[in-house]
């Protein structure tokens, strides 16, 4: 079985239109230091004919700055260069109406964040979040987000790149795709239980577990692709899909985050989510009123 994992750069090329990326360029924005960020890839291409910019992570490449990033690791100048990324898709399509939004094509394979000392310093969580708003922003203001992971999705990486799209799709586990927070062996030493008791959880709850199999159950991965070549096809449909979402008011809940919430319930992954929530309002409406502002 053909695998993608580590190979972000050649997942573009088989995504987008035959010899339609051109790196380093989006909208009048160019990313011309190869110095900054070379670990972020981003640049415009055509899918099905239509503008995309895409946003990829490249695993063969090393920032000396920061040595902790490599292998596909979002840094701190990843995590600026692809929120400058998506801010200057924004700009380019500014005055066109939400239907015309170009789509951005996010190519997930990270095995997580840059957590070294002189990151945490410089601001890796002000990078990320800068990334994380400028993904949500683009989805609110209409660019239809779709997120396919080849790869590794892994902890507060993917949370940056590929949580905020409107859709998720997923290579089966067959290309050697990893989707979760944090491994088994690592929750087992954080919450001090043991390894055996949570492996015997991921086969009945998948919270505990990892995979995209299990993530689509509850709702995080729209669709599982089985195929290399159904990725292009795959994206392209869904994108089709969330412009139809996006025009509707009422199913545009249906996209992003809370769109994946309530595709988890249905799956039968989150049965407890709907009556967390409906505890919380209720017991906030119970309260409402000794808070709300008061006019003067």
């Amino acid at each position: 079985m053909e695998t993608l994992l580590g190979q972000g750069r050649a997942a573009i090329d088989l995504i987008v239109d035959a010899g339609s990326f051109t790196e380093g360029t989006v909208g009048a924005r160019t990313f011309d230091d190869p110095d900054f960020g070379p670990g972020a890839v981003v640049g415009t291409a055509s899918l099905e004919g239509e503008t995309v910019t895409v946003i990829a992570s490249d695993a063969e490449a090393f920032n000396e700055k920061f040595p902790v990033v490599y292998s596909g690791i979002i840094g701190l100048e990843e995590g600026y260069k692809m929120a400058q990324a998506v801010y200057a898709t924004l700009a380019a399509d500014a005055e066109k109406a939400a239907a015309s939004k170009r789509p951005i094509v996010l190519i997930v394979d990270t095995p997580g964040n840059g957590p070294g000392k002189v990151e945490e310093i410089f601001g890796m969580n002000k990078a990320t979040g800068a990334y994380q708003l400028a993904l949500a922003e683009a989805r609110l203001a209409g660019h239809p987000i779709v997120a396919m992971v080849v790869g590794r999705a892994i902890s507060g990486a993917f949370l940056c790149h590929g949580l905020q799209a409107d859709r998720i799709l997923s290579l089966t586990s067959e290309f050697q795709t990893m989707i979760h927070v944090m491994p088994i062996t690592s929750v087992s030493r954080i919450i001090k239980k043991d390894v055996e008791l949570l492996e015997a959880l991921a086969k009945s709850n998948p919270v505990f577990a990892a995979g995209p199999a299990f993530f689509f159950k509850l709702g995080g991965v729209e669709r599982l692709v089985e195929t290399i070549d159904g990725m292009r096809p795959a994206i392209a449909a869904q994108i089709a899909d969330i412009r139809k979402a996006k025009a509707d008011k009422a199913a545009t809940a249906l996209t992003g985050p809370r769109g994946r919430g309530a595709l988890g319930a249905e799956r039968g992954g989150r049965t407890v989510r709907p009556k967390v929530q409906e505890l919380l309002r209720s017991e906030f409406a119970a309260v409402e009123e000794r808070f709300r502002p008061r006019a003067n």
